[in-house]
């Protein structure tokens, strides 16, 4: 067993005041692995930005600026945390949930190469302003 021991004794983390928790399942059990940046950008943010129960308040235009993610990227981060189990949302109040005990085959997959006419390859599915691009300005 490897004895571990803090490098610098002077500055070990002490918990003071309100602080956040991810619990250690949430990498042992693949959850880490199963989102993309976007996703595990938008859940580490509401964790730290919640209360005692997991909720919180923050409205999509201060998410995505504090984040520096447009409006597609927030939504649809937000909408497969939603679809992983791993929050919930009302419209207006967020709550981060307790981990479900394990992936579904459908939570643990990678995120799908999506394949465009020009045969580039792309991870994100494209958003309205490069679709439009696509459609009116790469035809001249």
């Amino acid at each position: 067993m490897i004895q571990q021991k803090a490098i610098d004794q002077e500055r070990i983390r002490k918990i003071e005041g309100s602080f956040a928790w991810i619990p250690h399942t949430f990498m042992r059990q693949g959850f880490w692995s199963s989102l993309s940046h976007h996703e595990l950008l938008l859940y580490l943010f509401l964790v730290l930005v919640s209360d005692r129960q997991g909720t919180s308040y923050y409205s999509f235009d201060r998410i995505c600026a504090m984040l520096k993610l447009n409006v597609d990227e927030y939504i649809h981060a937000r909408n497969a945390l939603i679809n992983k189990s791993l929050i919930a949302f009302d419209g207006y109040l967020f709550q981060v949930l307790s981990l479900p005990e394990s992936l579904t085959d459908n939570q643990a997959a990678q995120p799908a190469v999506l394949h465009v006419e020009s045969g580039t390859r792309r991870k994100e599915p494209e958003n309205v302003r490069q679709i439009f691009q696509r459609m009116f300005l790469d035809k001249k």
